[in-house]
């Protein structure tokens, strides 16, 4: 059992399959790719790691971990024991694709089993009646709840049936790597499902409208376990009733697995407009516009929402969702700076960095994705703050007094950028 994004022994198929109906012995591994280290900000490793050191504990030390290219020490590992299988679940990122192809050539006669994957339903489940992908989310979504989703599996191991890689020669163990940075939160499967069980008794209820508060710990802070597997969306899923709450959170699951079905076809949207009519858009890539873009990642652009997201961020490794949208929306609208720009950056410092919702939720900001009409929406920050932070808890929380002699002035004038924004878009239209 190759494990990667599925860290967690509960609810588990590709573990379920590996084990057999005779409760065949499994060898557990994690390869730790060199590619995948220097690419990773510093918290997603940090939480990918003490992951790991969890579920090495969970299995008494019985974790193989090693450290290479899969393609090369998966069938390695997989000719020491002797394995009929290799057994895992499914990954449908471009990178994800590339690597088991090259791992299932390299393997030869010993088959690599996906079973399951770290969605509801799975990319590419979901479709038009010709078989085309959609496009837009809202018909993906009432096609996705129809198409519906497996009960959590019972994915259970006795200990006999877990091989002890202390008993194998030259396997290239190494320890499951230091975290590189202390996280604001804890990592691991016993973490997530204590924090999922206070949100359905505390939060879940009222998730509709409490959701946009920045201020208020209303959200179910899940992102970061679903994006590494240590609780699976279908756990989730079974704890929602028909409620507006529930049904409110079940609609967030379902634009996840929108995201990473759009990647799945058009695996060119990861670092590229999804809607190619918008690549020759103007934008700002100069001197002067890297000077805006430092101002925003320090969180001093003046507008005070903004500030405190991009400063929560620099902080946790998080930020509201609400206030990601309104970060994004004011980097490529009012900074008219590329998208992509302000995605790297996110993945940079995000614990729950996932390329498919991350990438294309900036796409959605940017104007240049999925989104059915785009164009128009440009978000005022200050109207925002209104909205949603009407007490200003949240400011103050992250940015104190914006009427101090350090709090820097706007640095955009933003009705007249939304109007050069609006300029630029509508130059793309109109050709």
């Amino acid at each position: 059992m190759w494990l990667r994004r599925d860290l967690r022994l509960s609810d588990l198929p590709a573990l379920q399959a590996a084990r057999g109906t005779d409760d065949s012995s499994v060898l557990l591994c994690f390869v730790v790719d060199p590619r995948l280290e220097r690419s990773a900000g510093e918290r997603r490793l940090a939480f990918l790691f003490e992951s790991l050191a969890e579920v090495e504990q969970k299995l008494d030390g019985r974790l193989l971990v090693v450290r290479g290219r899969p393609e090369e020490e998966v069938p390695r590992l997989a000719r020491i024991v002797d394995a009929e299988a290799v057994h895992i679940s499914e990954d449908f990122t471009p990178f994800g694709r590339r690597r088991d192809e090259a791992v299932a050539d390299a393997l030869g006669d010993i088959p690599l089993v996906a079973t399951g994957s770290p969605y509801l339903v799975s990319p590419g489940r979901v479709t038009k009646d010709n078989g085309e992908p959609y496009k837009v989310f809202t018909p993906y979504h009432r096609r996705w709840r129809d198409h519906g989703w497996r009960r959590p599996a019972d994915s259970t191991l006795s200990e006999s049936a877990v091989v002890d890689p202390s008993d194998l020669g030259r396997t290239g163990r190494i320890r499951v790597p230091k975290a590189p940075v202390g996280l604001s939160f804890p990592a691991g499967e016993d973490a997530a499902l204590a924090r999922w069980a206070e949100f359905v008794d505390n939060g879940l209820a009222d998730y509709d409208e409490t959701r946009n508060d920045p201020a208020a710990d209303a959200t179910s802070r899940m992102s970061a376990y679903l994006k590494y597997g240590n609780i699976h969306p279908r756990t989730l899923a079974a704890d929602l009733g028909r409620g507006r709450g529930a049904q409110a959170y079940l609609r967030e699951l379902a634009f996840r697995d929108f995201y990473a079905d759009v990647l799945y076809h058009w695996p060119h949207s990861l670092w590229h407009n999804w809607n190619r009519q918008f690549d020759d858009i103007e934008l700002d890539t100069d001197d002067a516009a890297r000077t805006r873009f430092e101002a925003w990642k320090a969180g001093r652009t003046g507008f005070p929402l903004v500030d405190a997201g991009m400063r929560q961020l620099d902080e946790t490794g998080w930020m509201h969702n609400r206030v990601r949208m309104v970060t994004a929306s004011f980097l490529v609208k009012d900074l008219h700076l590329p998208w992509w720009w302000g995605a790297e950056y996110f993945l940079e410092q995000l614990v729950d960095g996932d390329m498919a919702s991350n990438n294309h939720g900036w796409q959605w900001a940017a104007g240049t994705g999925t989104d059915a009409a785009p164009y128009f929406r440009v978000f005022n920050p200050e109207a925002q703050a209104e909205k949603f932070d009407p007490k200003g808890e949240y400011v103050r929380r992250w940015v104190g007094d914006v009427e101090a002699d350090d709090y820097p002035a706007p640095i955009v004038d933003h009705k007249a950028e939304r109007e050069e924004a609006l300029r630029r878009f509508g130059q793309i239209r109109d050709s």
